[in-house]
Parts: structure tokens; C-alpha cells; sequence
């Protein structure tokens, strides 16, 4: 018998020490992800919080007082429902900024995943791929402003854009719709982002296994037929993932539609940069928090598409 326990109780000793080494393992862990879990509560978190908190303060001219107050969220939609079907100031701006939002993706939905058809299935280096990719970021070594500002000499009322039209004899003036307007800012939201679509369809596509593509021509698939029915529906997340990018970052835009709409055109983040300047803060952050809502419902509705977790 006491052979035969003898073995047992060797082995306590060991899965003791295994078990140790498993919860050493899991505590290491957490102390590589507690430098990014800090990070991203310091510089996310938290002022995400400070800012819900401070739309409900109260503030007048001339101070700001701690308290529980809807009367911020009250004027950010004050007189909407009352001007029905006519749109307030809040809605007409929201529409506006949409009116971005939708016209820059479907822009850039297209030429990024135009660009990135041609690096995946026609360009067969690698090093040439890499190239181009790095080509592509090369206006991103310098600041957005800068990019914005040097559209300015091309599509001014003077510019070359301007000359060459008249110098053809395609128009007898200048155009003025080319710079400060509608048409200028979304050129802006283009030449800004399409690369943040280009990249996830990319990478969507350089994951595709090649044999789809040749079974589809194999069972007489033309080539619109392979792209609508193979290669689209496998860049489905890349697709969600670029559609977030450029959302979101288009939606709270303030600097691209003030510099290229001439401080003329209303957007939402021209909105709460307008009411910082003023130091009107509850009212800007309430605004943030709308602001914040919208975009996080077109994101869930995104995500409900399609499984992105497989890209990330």
C-alpha cells in the first residue's frame, strides 16, 4: 500500500510547481498589457468620462458650476421637433455633415478599392507592391493643413486649374464652385482618406486564394462575374473596416471643411470648435456626446454586417 501511494505523492509536488508556473504566466500577462490598458485609460477613457461628465455642468458668461443639468442637451436640440418637417439648426447641420460623410466614402470606397485590386491581382512583386504603398504615403509626411492649403494655387479662382480651362476655351470665366465649397472639401475628404479605405480592402484581398479566382474563369465566370461574386463578397470586412476609418474621422472634421469651405459651411465639428472658442464647454461637450452617439450607432450598424474580428 505504501508502495502504491508513494507515486501519488510524488506527484503533488510537480502539478504544485506546473500550477505555479500557470499562474506566473497569467500574471505576466497582465503586466505586459498594463502599459497599453494605462495608456488607453489615461488618453481615451478618461477624458471620455470628463467629458460626458461636463455636459450636465451649467455655465453662464462668466463661470462654469458643477451640477446635474439637461439644459445643454435641451439647447442642442432646442426648436427641433417644434419646426417639423422643416429641419433646425442642429438636424440641417447633421444633414450637412452626413452629406460629407456619404459622399466621401462612396468616393473613396471606389478609388481605394480600384487601387487596391490593381496592387493585389496585377502587380505581382512584392517589392513593386511595397513601393507603390510607400508612395502612396509619402503626402502623409507632412501635416493635413499643409495638403489642403496647396490645393489653393490649383483650384483658385486664378489658379491653374482656372487658366488651363480658359486657355482651352472650355469656359469664358473662372469657375468659383472649384475652391471654398462643397465641392473643394470633399475633394479635400478624398485626397485625405482614401488611403485609410485602400488599406483594409488590400489586405482583405491579399488574403483570397488565388485557386477561387482561377475556378471562377474555369467554370466560364467573366471577369465582372469573379469581382461581384467572388472578390467583393471576401472583401467584406476589409470593405467595414476602411467604411469605419473614413466615417469617422470625416464626421469630426472641423479643419478640412474650414479651410476648404472658407470658414462658410457648417459641419458638426465646426459646430463644438466653434462654441470651444467661446469657452462655452458644457454645450460643446453635450454637442461631443450626439456627436459621440451617431457615430457609434454607424459603427454598430457596420459591424452587424459583416465579422471584422477575422481582420484584426
Amino acid at each position: 500500500m505504501m508502495d502504491a501511494a508513494t507515486p501519488a505523492a510524488a506527484t503533488r509536488p510537480g502539478r504544485a510547481a506546473a500550477a505555479r508556473r500557470v499562474r506566473g504566466r497569467g500574471i505576466s500577462v497582465y503586466w505586459q498589457a498594463a502599459p497599453f490598458a494605462l495608456v488607453f485609460l489615461l488618453f481615451f477613457l478618461l477624458p471620455l468620462i470628463l467629458t460626458v461628465v461636463v455636459s450636465f455642468w451649467h455655465y453662464d458668461e462668466y463661470q462654469l458650476t458643477p451640477a446635474f443639468t439637461l439644459e445643454n442637451y435641451h439647447d442642442v436640440f432646442d426648436g427641433c421637433l417644434a419646426k417639423l418637417p422643416d429641419l433646425c439648426v442642429t438636424f440641417a447641420t447633421y444633414l450637412s455633415t452626413l452629406r460629407f460623410c456619404l459622399t466621401a466614402w462612396a468616393v473613396t470606397l471606389v478609388l481605394g478599392f480600384a487601387i487596391a485590386y490593381f496592387l493585389a491581382f496585377h502587380i505581382r512583386s512584392t517589392t513593386v507592391q511595397m513601393a507603390l504603398f510607400l508612395l502612396g504615403t509619402v503626402p502623409f509626411w507632412t501635416s493635413n493643413v499643409i495638403r489642403m492649403v496647396a490645393w489653393v494655387p490649383l483650384l483658385g479662382r486664378n489658379g491653374l486649374v482656372n487658366q488651363a480651362l480658359m486657355g482651352l476655351g472650355l469656359t469664358s470665366g473662372p469657375l468659383e464652385w472649384l475652391l471654398y465649397s462643397q465641392f473643394s472639401v470633399i475633394l479635400a475628404f478624398v485626397h485625405l482618406y482614401t488611403l485609410f479605405m485602400m488599406v483594409p480592402i488590400f489586405n482583405s484581398m491579399s488574403r483570397i486564394d488565388r485557386s477561387l479566382i482561377e475556378a471562377a474563369r474555369d467554370a466560364g465566370a467573366t471577369g465582372w462575374q469573379t469581382l461581384w461574386n467572388v472578390v467583393l463578397p471576401l472583401c467584406k470586412p476589409g470593405i467595414v473596416i476602411g467604411s469605419i476609418f473614413v466615417l469617422t474621422i470625416v464626421m469630426g472634421d472641423f479643419v478640412t471643411v474650414g479651410i476648404m469651405g472658407g470658414q462658410q459651411i457648417a459641419s458638426v465639428g465646426k459646430v463644438i470648435q466653434v462654441q470651444m472658442s467661446y469657452l462655452q464647454f458644457p454645450i460643446a461637450a453635450a454637442n461631443a456626446v450626439v456627436l459621440l452617439a451617431v457615430v457609434l450607432m454607424m459603427i454598430w450598424a457596420l459591424t452587424r454586417l459583416v465579422d471584422v474580428r477575422r481582420e484584426l
